[in-house]
């Protein structure tokens, strides 16, 4: 499989300072993206922590692993390094009042010949595009998402609902967290977005699949989602990171974002 990878993230409108993170491993088929929160500049702090360390860790042990490590194996990997981040983060914040209560969502996906890896933690999300179809792939671990599960509110209902930002779980806000994680099969044609909830927020479901289905290079229609989001009023940082599959070599064609998109040590 053949994966070509681009990522964008911008401030919004509102905010003062962009909280989200992003980075990708183009050799090892890495791809991360965080949303974080926090006062002063805590939020950053926390998803740069937890982007650069992924980033770090699981694209060193995937090349010290070769070719073919099982999926299993990766999920393994991929909990513990989790694990080991959030704590870190955890103990940051302890440490520092103005740190104190810091966190990020999270969104890790390691692209594995046909199969994607996928873990989340809170509400940013990932999606896939499959025959012109999309579908959301990751569940939210927000109050909205216990609502719609309740049969309280309809997905349509939860998209204009108000307190949407209420998120249930979150990486490095406790000495300990539980990532979900799955597998998914991957399809040649197939386009899986990763986004920050920025964008899923603020621009309808529909609207995304138009951008996803529309003729174009892929950086392109990582910048037309961020417009939209911020034509629609850019209340938040708008984060994505776009990944499509093709038969052949991994051999990806890479897209850098805007400066600043990425993380650093």
């Amino acid at each position: 499989m053949r994966y070509e990878i681009c990522a964008q993230t911008d401030q919004g409108q509102v905010r003062k300072n962009n909280e989200d993170a992003l980075a990708f491993d183009a050799q090892t088929g890495v791809c991360l993206l965080a949303d974080g929160m926090g006062g002063y500049n805590a939020g950053e702090v926390a998803s740069h922590m937890a982007v650069s360390f992924l980033h770090r860790e699981l694209a060193a042990w995937l090349l010290n692993e070769g070719n073919h490590p099982s999926t299993r194996a990766v999920q393994r990997k991929l909990d513990a390094c989790v694990n080991d981040v959030n704590f870190a983060i955890f103990s940051t914040a302890g440490a520092n009042l103005d740190y104190a209560g810091m966190g990020t969502t999270l969104v890790a996906g390691v692209f594995l010949g046909s199969r994607l890896v996928l873990g989340h933690i809170g509400d940013s999300r990932c999606y896939r595009l499959r025959h012109q179809s999309l579908a959301q792939i990751t569940k939210d671990h927000s109050l909205l998402q216990e609502q719609i599960d309740a049969g309280w509110l309809t997905p349509e209902q939860a998209f204009s609902a108000p307190h949407k930002n209420l998120i249930t779980r979150a990486l490095g806000v406790e000495a300990a967290v539980v990532v979900e994680i799955n597998q998914h099969r991957v399809e040649p044609g197939d386009v899986y977005l990763m986004c920050t909830d920025g964008l899923s927020d603020i621009v309808e479901h529909r609207a995304i699949a138009a951008v996803l289905n529309a003729s174009g290079p892929l950086d392109e229609k990582a910048l037309t989602l961020i417009a939209l989001a911020n034509q629609a009023g850019g209340r938040d940082n708008i984060s994505v990171l776009l990944v499509q599959a093709s038969e052949g070599e991994s051999e990806p064609r890479l897209y850098s974002g805007r400066p600043g998109a990425w993380p650093h040590d």
